[in-house]
């Protein structure tokens, strides 16, 4: 009764209606949709084995398993991770477990599948071990962060990449002269409004087809002419409030490079990488405890007082909030950019935890302890020597096991730690 909707696809989304129906037409991908490579040979043979696409949105993974769909005599059977529960699961390993009596394959595609959690995953690797069903993973994120060890070693992965932009602007052309894009409408793109599509779209051919569509809907409202331009102008404005892309691997490389161009003191670099965070919807008290973490790991002695500022920059956010917040997150970025670099204290830390781990766990001076701890010796004729009761307030003793010397701090000479240093050179001649 529903044939007439079947039928008639004018009511999807463009970038829908334009999907590719055959490898030939799937934009990009040429490393592993080439005749010579793997996976499109398993798909021109029809023998498919366990797998997982990964890469950005729009680049074609999901495209690469509706064409599977259609060529493979596999029952194909399709959920998302975000809907999906084990008792649906459960229920399609039962379907494939039928079909495998009667000789028959299942290709069971999951899309979104690092929405599974550990147990949704578990629930699959029995059917996947025996090949009663042939998975077919879809995914956003770095599927060694997502997937359980134990999938990852029964499937193969498969990296889709960005389209170049090349393959955006082909896409959008060929969506003006195709029936099922905006063919058989009378109208014309500006070449400005093009490259401000394939700018906008990130390598992501579905968002480039959405924002056409919207475009040409604009236009149409806009113009009373027969013949329609879709002009860079409107373009600029169905884009205007475009979000960047910001998936969970976008999400820690962007805050690696805006830490490592502090780090590296780089302000503008720095500064670039804050608005991207801030215009990707990043939230801003975890740009600042990454600073305050910065601020001790890589200024640390050179500049003490950068600690307090980073620190502060949190109750500043909490209570101005965005988007004012974004002064104080700057100002503190350029601040701590521009300081004096030390990672002296990082350093030293860092060296005694190695230490301590390696099993070098030294005895504690009698003298050292509680007075009234159990393993305090009161007959030790060693006594503790109070610094204060000596001049300069400084006494040498051995403040680790005896014969023991270590060399954790090692200061250097900038900054503030510039002063620090000729300190802890002077206390060392007069207690080592």
């Amino acid at each position: 009764m529903f044939d007439f909707i079947e039928n008639d696809n004018s009511f999807l989304p463009m970038a829908e209606r334009m999907r590719p129906t055959s490898i030939d037409e799937v934009y990009g991908q040429k490393h592993i949709l080439s005749e010579n490579k793997t996976l499109r040979k398993m798909i021109d043979k029809d023998k498919i084995t366990s797998m997982v696409f990964f890469g950005p949105p729009g680049v074609g993974k999901s495209t690469v398993a509706s064409i599977i769909a259609k060529k493979t005599k596999s029952e194909y059977i399709k959920l998302n991770a975000v809907l999906s529960n084990v008792s649906e699961i459960r229920e399609a390993i039962k379907k494939a477990e039928k079909n495998l009596a009667n000789s028959k394959n299942t290709i069971l595609f999951i899309d979104e599948i690092h929405r599974f959690n550990k147990s949704q995953q578990d629930a699959l690797l029995p059917a996947v071990e025996n090949g009663t069903i042939v998975l077919i993973g879809s995914t956003t994120q770095n599927p060694y962060f997502y997937l359980t060890n134990a999938l990852l070693s029964r499937i193969m992965l498969f990296e889709f990449i960005n389209l170049e932009d090349s393959d955006i602007k082909e896409a959008i052309l060929k969506a003006t002269t195709d029936k099922r894009g905006l063919g058989e409408n009378d109208i014309a793109v500006e070449n400005e409004a093009i490259d401000l599509i394939v700018k906008y779209s990130h390598g992501d051919v579905r968002k480039a087809l959405t924002y056409l569509e919207a475009a040409f809907f604009v236009t149409q409202i806009d113009e009373t002419k027969e013949k329609l331009t879709i002009t860079e102008e409107v373009v600029k404005d169905v884009t205007s409030k475009q979000i960047l892309n910001f998936d969970e691997d976008e999400h820690y490389n962007t805050i690696s490079a805006f830490i490592k161009s502090v780090r590296g003191s780089d302000t503008n670099a720095a500064i670039y990488y804050l608005a991207r965070m801030l215009e990707s919807g990043e939230d801003p008290r975890y740009i600042a405890r990454r600073l305050c973490i910065l601020a001790s790991e890589d200024i640390g002695l050179a500049e003490p007082e950068a600690i307090n500022i980073a620190s502060s920059l949190i109750n500043i956010i909490e209570f101005i909030g965005m988007p004012e917040g974004r002064i104080p997150l700057a100002e503190v970025t350029i601040y701590l950019s521009l300081c004096p670099k030390s990672n002296s204290a990082y350093k030293a830390i860092d060296s005694a935890i190695r230490d301590i781990r390696n099993g070098e766990l030294y005895s504690i001076p009698n003298y050292l302890k509680d007075n009234n701890s159990a393993s305090f010796d009161k007959k030790s004729e060693e006594e503790y020597k109070y610094p204060h009761d000596f001049p300069y307030h400084i006494v040498k003793q051995d403040y680790l096991e005896k014969g023991i010397k270590k060399n954790y701090y090692n200061p250097v000479d900038i900054g503030e730690e510039r002063e620090l240093k000729k300190v802890y050179e002077w206390i060392m001649k007069h207690i080592d």
